[in-house]
Formats: C-alpha cells, structure tokens, sequence
C-alpha cells in the first residue's frame, strides 16, 4: 500500500514538470526595453504653386425686369386668361374686367362726335351762303345799287357764320378727345403682360372689383438671364477697383470677370454669370457695396426671391504655400502643424492662415517648401516621435 502511494506521487510530479516544461517553451518571452511599433502617417510635400484666391457672398435672385400689372379703370373681373406660373408673352391677356360700361361710354363718345360733324356740316353751309351774299353785296354797294346797311348786314352775319364754324370745330376735336378716351378706357378691360416672363400668382381673383387703387393684380418677371445681388465689403470693392486704375482697364475687367454661383441645395449652378453693374453708392449702415450679376437661365429653373452663394476669382496668389484642411490643428485661438523632417521625426509648428481654397488652407508663414506635413494619421504623433510616412492621396480619402 505504501509501495503504491509512494509510485503515485512520484507520477504526479513527473506530470507537473512536463506541463510546466511545455508552457514554458510555448510562452511568448518578453524581451526588456522593446519599442513600440513606429506609427503610419500619410503626409504631403508643400509645393509653391499659383492658386486663384476666390471670394464668396450670399446672393439674391431677382428678375432682370420685374413688371406690375394693375388695373387702370373700375370694373370686376370677369375671367382669368392665364396660369400662374406659367410663361407668357408681351400682349398676351392675363385678366379681363367687365367691357360693357367702356363700349358704351365709346359708343356715345362716337355718337357725340358724328352730331359734332354734323353740326359743322352745318355751320359751314351757313357761312358759304352768308359769304355769297357779301359778295354780292359789295359791287352793289359800290355802285350805290344796295345800300351800306344791307353790305354792312351781309359782313356781320359772316363773320357770325365764321365763329360758329369755329365753334363747331372746336366741339369736333373735344368730342375726338372723348372718343380717344373711351378706347382707351376700353383697351385698359384687358390686363395684358407688359413683357415676356414668367406670370405670378394672381393676387386677386375672379369677381372681385378692382380699381386703380386697388394694388397690384398680378406681377411678370423675365427671368432669362436671371439677376443675382450681393454685396461685398468696401474694403474688398477698393481693392478691386485699385487694381485696374484706368476706365478701359477696370471695364476689360469686369468683362472678363466669371461668377459661379452655389444654389441651395449645395450644387454649383451649370452656367457661369458675369458681372453688370455696381451700386452708386456704398449702404452707410452696412458699409457694402450692392454687386449685380447676370446668369443664363435657359429652362426658368431659377426663380427671383431665391438665394444661393456666389463665387468669383478675385486674385492670383503667386507661389502660394498650400495644405488640406485637416491638417491643421486649431489650439487656443492659434493654429499648429506636424511636419515630418528627414529623420522622419514629428515637430509641431504654429502657422498663420491665409485664404481658404477649396479644402485646402494657404499657409502664410510658418511653412517652407519641401516641408512634408501630416494630413492623416495627426492624432497618433506627438513632438519628436518618430513615424513612417507616405504619401497622402486625397482622392481616395473623398471616395
């Protein structure tokens, strides 16, 4: 039984140094004072290249003309001729007020007028017998065959013939006056579009009266091309105009100048627009200046009262110094860089920011050609780390 107990024990420690043989060798060993892996980092060589300097301000559409349409007499509504929304062209009805007033106040302004002519038909009968009679008699008179009396007679009831005449001209072009007026009158039952555009919601409806006070009906905008406003800053405007000191240069300028502009939904309209005029004058409360912008609007997509960001190359900047965005790091108002150097090891630079291009900043100062700047992969470094670096690609960053 001991024999037995003792042939056990032995076994069981013979096992123990086998199992613990076996962990030993499978073990991974640490090795004292083992770095950690050195980590990646994408980076990108700063370059001098010439980048156009773009300025952006919001913009407001409006129509190249915007005509008002309002009724010129009193009269209801009887029938809209147009739909709201839709184009329309110059001379095309849009409202029709109630004729029948108008065509009778033209039918008695002609009849008034045709018993005008008739009164001078008249007249003018009365005075080429009264002229006949003081033909005849002034030989008679002369001759002592009638008397002064009859002579004298004949005269003053020409002359009376002559006035009425006169008069009955007179009462003519009174009564083509009022004749004028009544088509007139007549004409102004049609509201009509004054230009060709795009016809608005009609502001009243059929049935209701209108009159001259009665405000605007319906309004038509042309909105090809389109009209943008924005205003820029007076600063910027002297800037601009500076630059091209001479009439000739500054009107070349603004020829050649292109606007884009970015609608709502944030995609750049298809059509570039160019520049038409500026204000006369700068708003005091405001210090800007209002900009006009002229852009191609073929389909009537863009409508006034929209708003969109315009965009335009102000300058040139010759050798600028350009890094992404997200390689910038913005630290208690200030802004920093990592930048690689050829021993591959991180150093952290404070750098002034110039313009934004696209999704790129141009760097100031602080940057020198050649340098290679961490653009993924900043979070991980930190001063005098060592990384590897390569390249930064940043079309596959956007994908």
């Amino acid at each position: 039984m001991n024999i037995s107990k003792y042939k056990f024990w032995i076994g069981g420690a013979i096992c123990l140094a086998v199992v613990g043989l076996i962990i030993g060798a499978v073990r991974p060993k640490h090795v004292a004072g083992a770095q950690p892996p050195v980590p990646e980092v994408e980076v990108v060589q700063v370059e001098g290249k010439d980048v156009p300097v773009y300025g952006e301000w919001i913009g407001t559409l409006d129509g190249l003309v915007n005509a008002d349409v309002r009724a010129q007499v009193t009269g209801y509504l009887l029938k809209q001729a147009y739909k709201e929304g839709a184009f329309v062209k110059k001379g095309d009805l849009l409202f029709q007020i109630d004729p029948r007033p108008f065509q009778a106040a033209l039918d008695q302004a002609q009849g008034l007028l045709a018993q005008a002519m008739a009164t001078l038909a008249n007249a003018e009968a009365v005075q080429g017998r009264t002229q006949l009679d003081v033909n005849r008699y002034t030989p008679l008179a002369r001759e002592q065959a009638a008397s002064q009396q009859d002579l004298d007679n004949a005269v003053q009831n020409n002359l009376a013939a002559k006035a009425t005449v006169a008069t009955a001209k007179a009462q003519i072009q009174t009564d083509e006056a009022a004749v004028e007026t009544a088509k007139i009158n007549l004409d102004f039952t049609r509201l009509c579009a004054p230009i060709d555009g795009i016809a608005g919601e009609a502001q009243l409806q059929v049935g209701a009266l209108v009159t001259p006070a009665s405000g605007v009906v319906t309004s038509v905008s042309t909105v090809n091309p389109i009209k943008v406003f924005f205003t820029v800053s007076e600063p910027q405007y002297l800037n601009w105009r500076q630059r091209f000191p001479t009439e000739s240069a500054r009107l070349e300028a603004d020829k050649k100048l292109r606007l884009q502009l970015i609608l709502a939904d944030g995609r750049t309209y298809e059509h570039e627009g160019v520049f038409d005029f500026a204000d006369r004058q700068v708003n005091q409360s405001t210090g800007a200046i209002r900009i006009a912008g002229l852009f191609s609007n073929p389909d009537n997509i863009l409508r006034p009262g929209g708003y969109g960001r315009v965009r335009a190359v102000i300058r040139t900047q010759k050798d600028a110094l350009t890094v992404p965005q997200r390689a910038v790091t913005e630290l208690q108002g200030g802004y920093q860089i990592a930048v690689v150097d050829s021993e591959n090891k991180v150093n952290i630079r404070t750098v002034t920011l110039g313009d934004s291009i696209g999704s790129d900043w141009i760097i100031a100062s602080g940057l020198k050609p050649g340098d290679r700047v961490v653009a993924e992969g900043i979070q991980k470094v930190r001063p005098g780390m060592r990384v590897s670096p390569r390249p930064f690609v940043a079309e596959a960053k956007g994908k």
